[in-house]
C-alpha cells in the first residue's frame, strides 16, 4: 500500500546534545576540578549544547550544583568547593547503570525523585584519585554514556606515576631514574624502604624529589635536598598516598606539549617551557595556580627540537592507549635529549593553564577546543573500541 497520500506527522525539532560537567571529586586536588569546571561552564557554547553542572562532594556525594562559573574561581589565595555550590546538602544524582537508558535522577530524602533528562555525553574535569584514574571511567562505561577523554586503562596509566613509566620504557621512551616503594613495603619493613632509598640517593645524588605514586597538580610532591628531610618528605607524600615514588632531579629545561585528537588522529599542539619559579623551590602548586607562573608560548626551541617534542608527545599519546587530550611533560637535559617526565589524561584546563595556552598558540581557542573534546566524546562509542 502507497503511504505517499497519507498525512505526514510534523518533524519533531532535534534537541541539542546534553553535556554533563562533572566535577569536584574526593582528591585533593578537589578544588583545582572546580575551578577548571568554571572555565569549561563558562566557555561551552550553550546555543550549542544543554549544560549540566553535577559537582561531586569530597565525601563523594554527587550534588546537583548551581550553574554559576564566577563563582568557581580561587579568591583570596582560596580554591572553591562543591559544598559552597550544592544546590541541596542532602540531595544526590544518580547516573544510570542500564546503557538502554540514559536519564539522570535527582533526589532527596523524604521527596519523589525527579527525573533531569537525558545526558549524551560527560564531560568529566576531576583531576586525581577517584576521577581522573580510570573509576568514574569505568562507571561511564558501565552505563553506556560517552564520554570527554581517556577510557579506562589510559585513565588509570595516567594516574600512576610508576606504570605510566613502565608503559613508556617498554615503548622506547626515555624516562629519568626512579625507585617506589609500596604501601607493603613500608609496613612490613620500613627500615628496608629506608635502605631502598638511601641506595637510590647514593647511585644518583640529591636532590631527590619525593612524590605520591598517584596524584597530580604537584600535591604532595616535596624537593628533598639531603638526608635531613627526608621523613616529612615522605609523610608529606604518604599523606596523599600509600604508595611513593622517588625520583632523580634531572638538570635541564621543563617543556610541555599538548596533544589532542582530532577526525584523522591525535595531533600535538607548539611546545611550551616552564621557566624556574623565582619564588618557588620548583614547579609547585602555588606556583602553578595560585601565583600563576607564566609559562613560555611557544617554548624557545630549534625547529628539529620542536619537531621531536611533538613526535613524543604523540607518541606517549599512543603508548597509553589514550583518546581526546593529553599533556605530555618532558625535560630537555643539558645533552640535548628529551626524557618524558609524565603525561595528563585530564590536565588543568582553566585559561591560564599550560595546555589551553599551548593550544591557544596553535591557532585553536579555548570554546574551540572544549567544543571539539565533546565533538569527540560524541563521535565516540563506549565498550571495547
Amino acid at each position: 500500500m502507497s503511504t505517499e497520500n497519507l498525512p505526514q506527522s510534523p518533524e519533531q525539532p532535534s534537541r541539542k546534545p546534553r553535556v554533563a560537567v562533572v566535577f569536584g571529586g574526593r582528591s585533593s586536588e578537589h578544588g583545582i576540578s572546580v575551578v577548571t569546571a568554571g572555565a569549561v561552564l563558562r566557555a561551552i557554547d550553550r546555543t550549542k549544547y544543554d549544560v549540566l553542572p553535577i559537582g561531586i562532594t569530597r565525601d563523594g556525594r554527587w550534588a546537583l550544583t548551581a550553574d554559576e562559573p564566577d563563582r568557581m574561581a580561587i579568591t583570596e589565595r582560596r580554591t572553591p568547593s562543591v559544598d559552597e555550590l550544592a544546590e541541596s546538602h542532602e540531595g544526590g544524582v544518580v547516573l544510570p547503570v542500564d546503557p538502554a537508558n540514559r536519564e539522570v535522577v535527582y533526589s532527596e530524602p523524604g521527596s519523589v525523585p525527579k527525573a533531569l533528562g537525558e545526558v549524551d555525553v560527560v564531560f568529566p574535569v576531576l583531576h586525581g584519585p577517584y576521577g581522573e584514574d580510570g573509576t568514574l571511567q569505568g562507571l561511564l562505561e558501565l552505563s553506556g554514556v560517552p564520554y570527554v577523554g581517556a577510557g579506562v586503562l589510559a585513565s588509570a596509566v595516567g594516574q600512576d606515576k610508576e606504570y605510566m613509566k613502565r608503559v613508556f620504557t617498554s615503548f622506547g621512551l626515555k624516562v629519568g631514574p626512579y625507585v617506589v616503594i609500596r604501601p607493603r613495603e613500608w609496613q612490613q619493613d620500613e627500615p628496608g624502604a629506608r635502605r631502598k632509598i638511601a641506595e637510590f640517593a647514593g647511585e644518583h645524588g640529591w636532590p631527590l624529589f619525593v612524590k605520591p605514586a598517584r596524584a597530580g597538580s604537584s600535591i604532595g610532591i616535596t624537593k628533598v635536598d639531603d638526608p635531613s628531610g627526608l621523613d616529612e618528605a615522605i609523610a608529606e607524600a604518604q599523606r596523599h598516598d600509600p604508595k611513593i615514588i622517588v625520583e632523580a632531579a634531572l638538570r635541564g629545561r621543563e617543556i610541555e606539549c599538548g596533544v589532542l585528537e582530532f577526525e584523522d588522529g591525535p595531533r600535538a599542539s607548539v611546545p611550551a617551557e616552564i621557566p624556574p619559579p623565582d619564588a618557588h623551590a620548583y614547579y609547585d602548586f602555588e606556583a602553578k595556580y595560585i601565583d600563576s607562573t607564566p609559562g613560555l608560548v611557544p617554548a624557545p626551541l630549534t625547529a628539529e627540537e620542536t619537531a621531536e617534542v611533538q613526535r613524543l608527545a604523540v607518541d606517549a599519546f599512543e603508548a597509553a592507549s589514550c583518546e581526546g587530550l593529553v599533556r605530555a611533560d618532558f625535560f630537555l637535559t643539558e645533552d640535548g635529549e628529551f626524557v618524558i617526565n609524565e603525561i595528563n589524561t585530564m590536565p588543568g584546563f582553566t585559561p591560564i593553564s599550560m595546555y589551553p595556552q599551548m593550544w591557544q598558540a596553535s591557532g585553536i581557542g579555548y570554546a574551540e577546543l572544549v567544543d571539539r573534546l565533546v565533538q569527540a566524546a560524541l563521535r565516540r562509542s563506549t565498550g571495547l573500541r
